[in-house]
C-alpha cells in the first residue's frame, strides 16, 4: 500500500488546532514559515521536572555475534504535563523511545512491532545502511505486522536517532512520539578518557504543544479551508521537551559531563548556550578530529552535536541553564543543571580526538545540482527539489558505488537537508570553505537563499536511498528526491 498525497490530506486529529502564535508567521518573498501553535493547556514553572534519562534497551537475545532487539509501536498515555495524561505513539509505548547502546561492526537486528492502527517505517537516522534496512519511506509496516531491519554498524562510533520516515505521514507520527536515540560505540572512542557512565547523558530535545486536556496538538491538514498552506511551513511548539519532560532539571556534580545533543524537533531551530564554554567534540559523523570550543551551538531539525561541560568550574548551590537564544519568553528556554555536590572526575578532554579522511573534491565523478522551494503540486502548494515533488517511481540520481561526488545544494528558505547512506562534508557555503578541518555530517542546514556544496563516497551497498528535507512538514509536502546507487 502507498499513501498517496490526496490521504496525506486526512491526517488523524491529534486535538483541535490551536491559535497560532505571532511567532514564525512572516514570509520570505511569499513563502510560508514555520507557525507557532499555542498550548491551551496550563504549563508547568519552568525546571520543575527531573530531567528522565530513557530506559537503555537490552536484546531480547544474541548469537553468532548478532543482537536482536525488538521495538514495540503501541499507544499509550504519558505523563507529560504535570497532572495530565497524554495519548503517545511510542516505541514500547514510551516518548521517546528506549536508548539502544550498539557496538561498531557488531551487527544489529532491530524487529519492529506494529501494534498501532496506521502503517509506519523505521529509519536509523545517521546509519550506513542496506537498502532494504534503511527506512524507504514506501516500504510499510502495516498495522499488526512486524519487519527486521539489520544494521551491520560499519560506521564510526557516533550518536544516531530513529524514528518513523512513513511518505507524507512522517511528521505528525513523530511528534506522536515516534523517535528516540541510538548510540553506537568503538575501541577509538572508548580509549578516550571522556565522561562516561551517569556523565554521558543523551538529550533528545524536541517541541510540542498540548490542548486543555493533555493532548497533543497538530494541524490536520486539509481538514478546514486554508490549513494546510497555513502549516507548510512548519510546526513550531510552544512547551520544549528534553528526553519528554518540559523544561527540565538535572541535578549534576562538579565535574564533566558529555551532553548528546539531538534535535528532534519537526521544524524548530536551536541556538544552545550556556553562558560559559562548551567543547564540541563530535558532530553527526563521530568524534571531529580535534576539541573545539564554543560560546553556542546551531542545531536545525535531525542534526546532532556531542559536547563537553565543565561543571567544576562553578560553585556548589550554582544553576546553569541550557538557553535557546533562537527562542523568544519560555522557547528561549530548554534545561537546568543544578550544581549540588562534589565528586571525583578522571575524565579529560584531550587535545587530538580521531583521524577524520578529507574527501578531495578534485576526485569527483561528477557534480549534481538540487534545488529546494516550494511549487505547485497536484493542484496545490507543496515543496519540491529540482521543481519537482517526491515520486518514489522517479529516481533524482545514479551514482556508482564507490564513486565521490560533490552535489550543490540550493535553497529558497530555511531546509535542513538529509542524506541517507554516506555521511558527507561540507565543502562550502556560498562559495566560502567553512573553518576548522572536515567533519562528517548526515544533516546540513541551507539558510534563505544559500548554496551549500557537499562531497561524500558512496560505499557498500547498492539500492535505492533518498535525500530529503528534514523540516518534517515540508518533506510531508514532497521535498525528497529518490536516488539509486549502481
Amino acid at each position: 500500500m502507498t499513501p498517496t498525497r490526496r490521504d496525506a490530506l486526512r491526517l488523524l486529529g491529534l486535538g483541535a488546532v490551536a491559535a497560532v502564535g505571532a511567532q514564525g508567521c512572516s514570509l520570505i518573498a511569499g513563502t510560508p514559515q514555520p507557525q507557532l501553535l499555542t498550548s491551551a493547556a496550563p504549563l508547568p514553572r519552568q525546571f520543575a521536572v527531573p530531567l528522565p534519562v530513557p530506559d537503555v534497551a537490552e536484546p531480547v537475545r544474541s548469537a553468532g555475534g548478532v543482537d536482536f532487539y525488538e521495538l514495540t509501536e503501541r499507544a499509550a498515555q504519558a505523563e507529560v504535563l504535570p497532572g495530565l495524561r497524554t495519548p503517545i505513539w511510542g516505541y514500547g509505548g514510551t516518548f521517546p523511545g528506549p536508548t539502544i547502546r550498539a557496538e561498531r561492526g557488531r551487527r544489529t537486528v532491530v524487529k519492529l512491532i506494529n501494534q498501532l492502527g496506521e502503517p509506519t517505517v523505521l529509519h536509523l537516522h545517521g546509519g550506513h545502511t542496506p537498502p532494504e534496512s534503511d527506512g524507504y519511506p514506501t516500504d510499510l509496516v502495516m498495522p499488526g505486522a512486524a519487519r527486521e531491519y539489520v544494521f551491520p554498524l560499519e560506521q564510526r562510533a557516533a550518536t544516531l536517532w530513529y524514528h518513523d520516515h512513513r511518505m507524507d505521514y512522517t511528521g505528525p507520527q513523530v511528534w506522536r512520539g515516534l523517535a528516540g536515540m541510538f548510540l553506537v560505540r568503538d575501541e577509538e572512542e572508548r580509549a578516550l578518557p571522556l565522561p562516561d557512565g551517569e556523565r554521558d547523558v543523551p538529550l533528545l530535545i524536541c517541541d510540542r504543544s498540548f490542548a486543555a486536556d493533555g493532548t497533543m496538538l497538530y494541524p490536520g491538514l486539509g481538514e478546514r479551508p486554508g490549513v494546510r498552506e497555513a502549516y507548510m511551513g512548519g510546526v513550531l511548539g510552544d512547551v520544549i521537551l528534553v528526553n519528554g519532560a518540559p523544561w527540565p532539571e538535572l541535578r549534576v556534580a562538579r565535574a564533566r559531563y558529555r551532553l548528546r545533543l539531538c534535535n528532534a524537533s519537526n521544524a524548530r531551530v536551536y541556538e544552545l548556550a550556556t553562558g560559559g564554554p562548551i567543547v564540541r567534540i563530535g558532530g553527526d559523523g563521530g568524534l571531529l578530529a580535534a576539541p573545539r570550543t564554543v560560546r553556542q551551538l546551531r542545531l536545525a531539525p535531525g542534526e546532532r552535536a556531542d559536547v563537553i561541560v565543565d561543571f567544576s568550574a562553578y560553585k556548589l548551590g550554582e544553576q546553569v541553564e541550557l538557553r535557546n537564544l533562537a527562542g523568544e519568553g519560555a522557547q528561549g528556554k530548554v534545561l537546568r543543571f543544578a550544581v549540588d555536590r562534589d565528586e571525583a572526575d578522571d575524565s579529560a578532554v584531550p587535545s587530538r580526538l580521531s583521524t577524520v579522511e578529507a574527501l578531495d573534491p578534485a576526485k569527483a565523478t561528477v557534480t549534481r545540482d538540487f534545488d529546494f522551494s516550494s511549487g505547485s503540486m497536484h493542484g496545490g502548494v507543496g515543496w519540491l527539489i529540482n521543481g519537482r515533488p517526491f515520486d518514489p517511481k522517479r529516481t533524482e540520481a545514479r551514482p556508482k558505488l564507490g564513486d565521490i561526488e560533490v552535489w550543490r545544494l540550493t535553497s529558497d528558505v530555511a531546509h535542513p537537508i538529509h542524506l541517507h547512506l554516506d555521511h558527507f562534508q561540507v565543502l562550502s557555503v556560498n562559495g566560502e570553505r567553512p573553518d576548522g578541518p572536515p567533519e562528517w555530517k548526515d544533516t546540513v542546514e541551507l539558510r534563505d537563499a544559500q548554496t551549500v556544496e557537499i562531497v561524500t563516497r558512496f560505499t557498500d551497498y547498492r539500492g535505492r536511498y533518498v535525500l530529503h528535507c528534514h523540516n518534517l512538514e515540508h518533506e510531508d509536502m514532497a521535498m525528497m528526491a529518490g536516488f539509486e546507487v549502481v
